[in-house]
């Protein structure tokens, strides 16, 4: 995928849903992997010719694998002139060591996140970009259907009041097959995760679900998303 079409995906779903305004100074989320990257590139284009002006930080919380390869993220970084932060952390020694944690995911996730909220508050960021695509949107239905038997899934903008932080999520409109397709096509540095619960998660079984329930019925997935942007779901505005 060219990055022009990167582009017209994200700057759909960012005018859709009203998620840049003039003057914000966005943070991006980047853990190397390509769906994180993929958002950096396509930010870092947008910003050339959007209206309304907006400033990037990016920030990599290090959970403490000692073989992730940071300098390749800060190199990415100064490529593109955004300034980059990294978050220096033990959550990997407390889940994984001292806690032993069966099922790190949603501890991690909730320790990362806080220490991205840190950090993004320190560099006068207003809000924070994540790189969750339309796999991830149905995929997360589908867990929410699957283990809490409710229909739900993040939306696109997300205001968090107890820290007055808005979530965007500008890769709304791309599949995983099209940031896959973008990173491969421009060799985009792509680092691997560390963590020893990757690939053996509740969501990669749903994902190999969802995958299966698509090659039997061919569109189901897309017909699931829309589904979800027109089911009239609490921040999904029609």
């Amino acid at each position: 995928m060219k990055l022009q079409q990167v582009l017209s995906y994200v700057r759909k779903a960012v005018d859709e849903y009203h998620m840049i305004e003039e003057g914000d100074r966005i943070a991006v989320g980047v853990s190397g992997g390509k769906d994180s990257i993929t958002l950096l590139y396509a930010l870092h284009g947008l910003r050339r010719f959007y209206p309304k002006p907006f400033r990037l930080h990016a920030v990599t919380v290090d959970l403490g694998f000692h073989n992730l390869k940071l300098d390749e993220i800060a190199t990415l970084c100064k490529a593109l002139e955004i300034d980059y932060t990294i978050v220096h952390t033990d959550i990997a020694h407390i889940i994984f060591e001292e806690r032993k944690e069966s099922n790190p995911c949603s501890l991690c996730a909730k320790m990362r996140k806080g220490a991205l909220n840190d950090a993004m508050k320190q560099a006068g960021c207003n809000k924070v970009a994540y790189a969750h695509h339309k796999d991830d949107v149905v995929e997360t239905m589908l867990m929410s259907l699957i283990f809490e038997g409710r229909f739900h899934t993040f939306s696109p903008v997300t205001y968090l009041d107890r820290t007055d932080i808005t979530v965007i999520r500008p890769l709304l409109y791309m599949g995983e097959a099209d940031v896959i397709g973008f990173v491969h096509k421009y060799g985009v540095p792509v680092v691997k995760s560390p963590c020893p619960a990757d690939g053996h998660t509740k969501r990669e079984y749903v994902k190999s679900l969802l995958k299966q329930l698509n090659y039997e019925n061919p569109g189901v997935k897309e017909r699931m998303f829309t589904a979800i942007r027109t089911g009239n779901m609490k921040g999904w505005p029609i």
